[in-house]
C-alpha cells in the first residue's frame, strides 16, 4: 500500500491510460487494485503476478506490469504493462515484456502467451513485435463499456 501515490500518478493520468481497458483511476480505484495485486500475491493458487516496475538506478516505481494465467490446462497466458509517460522510449516496456514472457514460459511453464494492444498505440504494438510475439488478428474488446478493435499478438516457446 506504500506504493499508491506512485501507482495512482499513472493509473490517474488520461494520456497514459487513454488506450487501456481501465482508467484513468480515482483515488479508490488505485486502491482496489493493490488490495487485489497483494492478495493475489497471496494466493496459494496464484494465477496473477501484478507487479510494480522500479527504475534500477533511481529505486523509483516508473509503471507497472502484470501476468495472468488464463487457462491452466491450455497453460496460456496474457501479459500487460503500463509506464509514467516521462519515461515512455526508454526501453522499460520491452525490457518488462521481454521479462514477462521468460517468467511465463519458464517459472509458469506456459505453452502460449498473448498480449492486446489499441491499433492506435503504435510503440505498444512495436514493444511486443520486438519481444517476439507476432500480430495474430484484430479482435473486438469491451473499453469502458464500448467495443473497440484491438490487435492481438501471440507467441509460443518454440517461436522466440
Amino acid at each position: 500500500m506504500e506504493d499508491e501515490a506512485a501507482v495512482h500518478a499513472y493509473a490517474s493520468d488520461p494520456l497514459v491510460t487513454r488506450f487501456l481497458v481501465w482508467g484513468p483511476d480515482a483515488e479508490e480505484d488505485t486502491r482496489r487494485f493493490i488490495a487485489e495485486a497483494i492478495g493475489n500475491a497471496e494466493s496459494p493458487e496464484r494465477k496473477t503476478f501484478d507487479l510494480a516496475v522500479v527504475e534500477k538506478q533511481s529505486q523509483t516505481l516508473v509503471g507497472g506490469a502484470a501476468i495472468r494465467v488464463v487457462d491452466a490446462d491450455g497453460r496460456h497466458g496474457e501479459i500487460g504493462y503500463v509506464f509514467r509517460r516521462d519515461v515512455w522510449s526508454r526501453g522499460y516496456a520491452t525490457e518488462t515484456a521481454k521479462s514477462l514472457v521468460r517468467f511465463g514460459f519458464g517459472t509458469l511453464r506456459l505453452r502460449h502467451i498473448s498480449a492486446t494492444c489499441d491499433p492506435a498505440n503504435v510503440a505498444s504494438a512495436r514493444v511486443l513485435e520486438k519481444t517476439g510475439l507476432a500480430f495474430v488478428k484484430h479482435v473486438p474488446v469491451l473499453v469502458r463499456g464500448e467495443n473497440r478493435d484491438s490487435l492481438l499478438f501471440a507467441c509460443s516457446p518454440s517461436d522466440d
